[in-house]
């Protein structure tokens, strides 16, 4: 199994919104993912409350069967739909994998 952790900092304002809609926009979109993509076991996407340091103002933890699910997400048509805006909105991004 691969657990696929991003993490991103928004910009203060994109897209004609403020950072917090668009990180509230961006959980629904990745979330509606769960059943969508073969080999996406669970994700879930989570926005920061306690205004962290270093910042990031989201947070998706996701579980996937294989390196080839990993890979088939990654290029899935639902997934490059949030990628487009997902990129629109974000200043910085940080991301790991690993495999258990």
């Amino acid at each position: 199994m691969i657990k696929h952790i991003v993490m991103w900092t928004l910009k203060d304002e994109a897209e004609g919104a403020v950072a917090v809609e668009n990180g509230k926009k961006i959980k629904q979109m990745l979330e509606g993912l769960n059943g969508k993509i073969p080999g996406l076991k669970h994700l879930e996407v989570g926005l920061d409350v306690f205004q962290a340091s270093p910042e990031w103002h989201v947070v998706l933890y996701s579980e996937l069967e294989s390196r080839e699910a990993l890979e088939g997400y990654q290029k899935h048509p639902e997934h490059l739909r949030c990628v487009e805006f997902v990129k629109k909105v974000v200043s910085n991004r940080g991301v790991v994998d690993y495999e258990i």
